[in-house]
């Protein structure tokens, strides 16, 4: 059976400013954590939901990428000289991603499925006719390793709201997601993030969400490692 989705990029580009001084010489989606580095754990997900294209970005220590993935199959580099952030580094690959809607991951974060692989849910919530975008939100409260107030609510419609002026939100953007070409069409050019066109495509009515049902680990700096492979190790 075709898989629904076969494009996917995972956005490697970062500096991984916070994971200093590991990230000095080791790209952050290079780091190991329980045993496997976090960009082959996003490979990981893509391979087993179908997918058989993928694009990785890269910046800082390309060369450690380029080289760490060398031999894998259907894997596409897109190199920045400079960072164009999530919504233009997407944007500068849409010409390797195909016509169709196709997966974004994030590489500096962690998931494990629930009873049903995440990307799957992600793909069977997936509806062209009414979404640009869909994203994979994580409850703050069991996010492992998360420091922030939150990002969205849904509501009653199941649509995702920001959280505006509210103090705190219950859900947060995981870093994985469903993005269709579309999406991108009069972006500005050069760097951007993709926030803006996540709100624009909320004024249309186009932005969907799905909320994760797994555990999800954020590795922010070289003291939350132990922290987070101790849980996955667990979990």
């Amino acid at each position: 059976m075709k898989p629904l989705l076969s494009h996917a990029m995972v956005l490697a580009a970062g500096l991984g400013l916070r994971m200093r001084p590991i990230t000095l010489h080791t790209p952050k989606p290079l780091v190991a954590v329980a045993g496997r580095t976090m960009l082959d754990r996003a490979l990981d997900h893509l391979g087993r939901a179908g997918v058989t294209e993928m694009v990785v970005n890269t910046h800082w220590l390309a060369e450690r990428i380029r080289d760490h993935l060398a031999g894998r199959p259907g894997i596409t580099l897109s190199h920045e000289d400079d960072l164009l952030e999530t919504g233009g580094g997407v944007a500068r690959a849409l010409p390797r991603l195909g016509s169709d809607a196709f997966y974004v991951v994030n590489s500096d974060i962690i998931w494990t499925d629930g009873p049903d692989p995440a990307l799957a849910r992600l793909a069977r919530a997936w509806d062209g006719e009414r979404m640009d975008a869909l994203l994979l939100l994580q409850p703050t409260a069991t996010a492992v390793g998360y420091e922030g107030r939150g990002d969205f609510t849904l509501d009653e419609a199941g649509i995702p709201r920001r959280r505006g002026d509210a103090e705190t939100a219950p859900l947060l953007f995981s870093g994985v997601q469903i993005l269709h070409p579309r999406l991108f069409a009069g972006c500005p050019p050069g760097k951007f993030s993709l926030n803006l066109l996540y709100d624009r495509a909320l004024a249309m009515g186009r932005l969907a969400a799905v909320v994760h049902d797994g555990n999800w680990y954020h590795v922010g700096t070289p003291e939350a490692l132990p922290e987070v492979e101790g849980m996955l190790k667990r979990h």
